[in-house]
């Protein structure tokens, strides 16, 4: 098995992921609109779900579009160069967002989950350890190495057949 291979089978778990992290937060919502005016019994819990649901969405999600290259670019260089200039452009930016995830998403948010977690912080109405609400960050900032490194190791080969 291939480093493609393994990349289709990581974005069809993240997308699946998505797909049911955006279904939960409809019924969620739902739930909630239902139970404000209609039962006029508002849930005590599914405003604090859906906020924390919409976190794990945006920075997945992110990582999700990294993989895609679908994230926002400002492409102006790179459609004016070819061949190897363009391959070593490629491997610069996809550097970057290496040690940008690496050090950012995955270094600080391991220490912000440590530190949330250390610190005993309880969410308000879910009770639940806000270390594990921002576990996604490191997670997400993980899953975006891991893109960057294929697609560095896909330009070092074009590289070698130009």
């Amino acid at each position: 098995m291939n480093l493609n291979d393994i990349k289709v089978k990581v974005d069809n778990v993240i997308k699946w992921c998505l797909i049911v992290i955006m279904a939960a937060m409809t019924i969620n919502v739902l739930w909630q609109v239902f139970t404000r005016f209609i039962l006029q019994n508002p849930s005590s819990y599914t405003e604090e779900l859906a906020r924390y649901m919409l976190i794990w969405l945006g920075i997945l999600g992110a990582s999700y579009v990294a993989g895609q290259k679908m994230h926002l670019a400002i492409d102006l260089l790179s459609l004016k160069l070819k061949g190897k200039s363009k391959s070593y452009l490629e491997i610069f930016i996809q550097s970057l967002i290496f040690f940008f995830s690496l050090f950012v998403m995955v270094i600080g948010g391991f220490n912000l989950v440590q530190i949330t977690l250390s610190l005993n912080q309880i969410s308000a109405a879910l009770q639940v350890p806000l270390g594990y609400v921002y576990a996604i960050v490191p997670v997400s900032g993980l899953i975006m190495m891991f893109y960057s490194s294929i697609f560095i190791i896909d330009e070092m080969k074009k590289l070698k057949s130009i």
